[in-house]
């Protein structure tokens, strides 16, 4: 039997394997052409609603690729993934039916399965690192959505077991993957706007709270795998999710579950920040922040912001919300600026936009498709675009200016030993306690 906080019984993960191991692979081969079936990539997809379904649908028709599985805790996504994985083959069938996309509430399941290559994890960030450390340990290659984890205790235990069992990890970090971040970092990292001095980067606000009491737990959820190891709290809709999975879900706004826009789009521009500084596998050495929050509701994450990042190499980087900085990421220099952000680039001077980066000169890794890169590398065993020792450092940028908004005094840091200098009080923040007898 699976039990909430213990493992998947011996009998019951061999029983899972099994029948797992029978049912997909009855594929017509129409499905997946001259590749299949043996050198397709079998996905197994873990968080099945708003961003989940966006990956399910990035990956499903990529040559070579299928999706066996489908899990979450709410049974009417995990039906809804169904539907479209087994609509999708059965439409390039040759009978027009297909049925092979097993459904699980519990990700130690699908990851218990033995033919399963790869797992998809786009779930609540509390719920990140787990799943991401078993499947590494059961041998997977892992998609998973930004941030990397929820706190940077579990980032570095995620990033010493991805290398321990020689698993592929991308986090789905995919400015990396747009021509435009790329050039503009190039343009830093080979001096064109001289020495850098500052970054400043600007992120979007949380509205604040909510203020409804508890509801009833709706009969397709299951709420308390949903807190796992976080601290329980009554149900509200908005401390979850809403019926409508194209709604943004409540739980990006409590802290017990995301730390908010500092890890929801900061985990995308100041990971830019540190590719265009080239300070990839380090970070600051100080940081002092001032935040603002609720005085009460259920959304409780930070509104405005501004933390201040001080690098060993003097430059200084600026984050805050967009009413101060542009949004995006902008890199000043000694001999003029770049600025980017989707689907956008300027400079100054301009004619920095029509710069050809040499052949000598600094080249950063190139991919035209996000996830394409990724299940290339699964192939070639080559690390990825966002490999998980850089998504670890740049979420690990976020994470810190958050503990310096709620401790509100300049914090020194250590990035090699990945430790606050002289204060304990910031060190119990890298973790988290987890609730009852869940364990990493």
């Amino acid at each position: 039997m699976i039990t909430r906080e213990g493992g998947v019984s011996r009998r019951r993960m061999l029983k899972v394997a099994a029948s797992a191991i029978a049912a997909p692979y009855i594929v017509p081969a129409s499905v997946f052409g001259a590749e299949a079936p043996s050198n397709r990539i079998t996905i197994g997809c873990i968080g099945t609603g708003r961003m989940g379904t966006g990956d399910l649908h990035d990956v499903i028709g990529r040559p070579g690729v299928q999706i066996v599985g489908a899990c979450d805790v709410d049974k009417k996504r995990v039906a809804n993934a169904k539907r479209i994985v087994e609509s999708y083959y059965g439409a390039r069938s040759a009978a027009g039916t297909y049925k092979g996309c097993a459904t699980y509430g519990d990700y130690r399941e699908l990851i218990a399965r033995g033919d399963v290559d790869v797992v998809q994890i786009v779930t609540p960030d509390h719920w990140h690192a787990m799943p991401a450390i078993a499947a590494a340990k059961a041998g997977k290659d892992i998609f998973i959505q930004k941030p990397l984890t929820y706190s940077l205790e579990e980032g570095r235990i995620l990033s010493q077991t991805v290398k321990r069992y020689g698993r592929i990890l991308q986090v789905g970090s995919q400015q990396r993957s747009e021509a435009n971040f790329r050039f503009g970092c190039e343009l830093v990292r080979n001096g064109r706007i001289g020495k850098l001095v500052a970054v400043k980067v600007g992120l979007p606000t949380d509205p604040a709270g909510v203020a409804r009491g508890p509801m009833p737990v709706p009969e397709w959820l299951d709420y308390e795998f949903w807190l796992g190891p976080a601290l329980w709290f009554p149900y509200t809709e908005e401390r979850v999710h809403p019926a409508d999975i194209n709604d943004r879900p409540g739980w990006l706004r409590v802290q017990e579950y995301c730390l908010g826009m500092i890890t929801g789009w900061g985990a995308h521009h100041n990971d830019i920040a540190q590719w265009g500084m080239g300070t990839e596998y380090t970070g600051p050495v100080e940081v002092e922040a001032e935040a603002e929050y609720p005085a009460d509701g259920v959304w409780d994450v930070h509104t405005n912001f501004r933390i201040e990042y001080t690098y060993a190499s003097g430059v200084k980087v600026i984050c805050a919300d967009d009413k101060r900085n542009r949004a995006g990421v902008t890199f000043e220099g000694t001999e003029g600026w770049v600025y980017v952000d989707r689907g956008k680039i300027d400079a100054s001077p301009k004619s920095l936009l029509q710069s050809v980066i040499g052949a000598n000169e600094v080249q950063l890794y190139r991919s035209a498709h996000h996830k394409q890169n990724f299940l290339d590398c699964v192939r070639t065993r080559k690390e990825p675009i966002a490999p998980v020792e850089v998504a670890h450092r740049s979420c690990s940028v976020c994470i810190l200016g958050y503990i310096a908004m709620k401790l509100g005094r300049k914090l020194k840091w250590n990035p090699e030993r990945e430790r606050f200098v002289g204060d304990e009080e910031a060190n119990r923040m890298l973790g988290r306690a987890y609730r009852g007898a869940w364990r990493l």
